[in-house]
């Protein structure tokens, strides 16, 4: 988990590659929840595979720089590596493989829970995210948000965190991240403040 530019999807897939490059696993599973920015694919024109692609762009952007693109087309075409949205992943189990769950916190708890108990024998899952970036309505917990409480405890699963100085894009991408976060962290601050100062009132009102 960690703010944008730090090289998580980036990581991820390289961990993915070198795992299938040592003969580990036998494919490669690449997904993500079809949330972003507030579109939604039923709305993006064009047919199925000309949403999705663009869609799942920075995940083929990685495998095309550690593979070339000619074997990654190889790869796809033998199944060796699939790349596809998360809800493609329902009912099935996943064995020998390396499966990449990218910006899972725009995951709903069912998903990531649904994600979760597709890992099957000799497969590991990896899991992306960046908590400050949630694209769910208000009113939706995100599935990272919960799998990180929930699963803080269980044995063989660990959480790597990265900060603003990991960063790895532009310098100035750090200072944005730090803005943000800062300016994040002093509204919820006032919002504390305002609903403390009207429940004080509501108190008094109610002693008067």
């Amino acid at each position: 988990m960690g703010p944008a530019g730090t090289g998580k999807t980036y990581l991820a897939v390289a961990a993915a590659v070198d795992a299938l490059e040592r003969q580990e696993i036998r494919r490669i599973l690449l997904t993500r929840p079809a949330v972003e920015a507030g579109e939604k694919l039923g709305f993006l024109p064009g047919d199925l595979s000309q949403k999705v692609d663009p869609y799942l762009r920075p995940l083929y952007d990685a495998l095309f720089e550690m593979l070339g693109f000619e074997k990654v087309e190889k790869l796809i075409e033998r199944n060796v590596i699939e790349v596809a949205p998360l809800a493609y992943m329902r009912g099935r189990t996943l064995n020998d493989a390396f499966i990449i769950l990218d910006e899972s916190q725009n995951t709903t708890i069912e998903q990531m829970k649904m994600f979760l108990t597709r890992i099957g024998f000799n497969s590991k899952a990896v899991i992306t995210g960046d908590i400050t970036q949630i694209d769910l309505p208000r009113s939706t917990k995100s599935g990272l948000r919960h799998a990180i409480e929930v699963l803080a405890e269980v044995d063989e699963i660990s959480f790597n965190f990265f900060h603003s100085e990991d960063v790895v894009r532009h310098p100035v991408v750090a200072r944005i991240v730090n803005a943000y976060e800062a300016w994040e962290a002093a509204d919820q601050k006032r919002k504390a403040e305002l609903a403390a100062e009207r429940k004080r009132e509501a108190q008094e009102q109610v002693q008067k």
